[in-house]
């Protein structure tokens, strides 16, 4: 009984959650990153400022928090372990941009336009960039206690994830008329070659 009581507030918390950052993301656009407070989206929400906060710590993080490191992790740990680095990591990014953009692509266009245009979310977003490094060197399998193996890793995650920030700038540049995953792909290819993710 306590499992399912958990499990039906974990679902409550991440409807919260959603709620409340498509409420920030939507202000965001109509008004400005900067002319929006967390006030106004608390509002919007029909939640106290304290709810988001308790969601959302900084006003950066109603644009940035994301599931994407544990979703492209688990991709990669469901790779064959001999495959090159960078086919196992680029598959993961391809798939798991698959599954973003099946979902609600317009909203994923929407916060990445923002983390484009605005000063403090790209600074963020390059945290975000480190913290889904690591989770693709977790998502590998890779020990700490093989420092060559790790800066291996770390090198092939951040390649990667290099080229798939440009086809994300691509996309947001095209409208989200061109389709993400194939873009990823295109420029995976253009940096490792053909084979990356085949």
């Amino acid at each position: 009984m306590g499992e399912r009581h958990s499990t039906l507030r974990e679902q409550r918390r991440a409807e919260t959650q959603r709620v409340i950052q498509a409420h920030a993301v939507r202000l965001f656009v109509e008004r400005g990153y900067d002319g929006t407070t967390v006030n106004d989206v608390a509002e919007a929400a029909g939640v106290s400022p304290m709810t988001v906060y308790r969601h959302f710590p900084t006003k950066e993080d109603l644009v940035l928090v994301d599931q994407n490191g544990p979703l492209v992790a688990e991709r990669i740990a469901a790779t064959p372990a001999g495959q090159p680095l960078p086919r196992r990591i680029g598959g993961a990014l391809v798939d798991s941009a698959r599954a973003l953009t099946a979902s609600d692509d317009r909203f994923l266009l929407a916060r990445l336009r923002l983390m484009i245009s605005t000063p403090a979310l790209r600074a963020r977003h390059l945290d975000n960039h480190y913290a889904l490094q690591r989770a693709i060197v977790a998502g590998l399998g890779i020990e700490a206690t093989d420092p060559d193996a790790a800066f291996q890793a770390e090198a092939a995650a951040s390649a990667c994830l290099a080229a798939m920030h440009t086809a994300l700038v691509r996309w947001a540049n095209d409208d989200g008329r061109t389709d993400l995953p194939d873009l990823i792909a295109k420029a995976l290819a253009a940096t490792f070659g053909d084979e990356t993710i085949r």
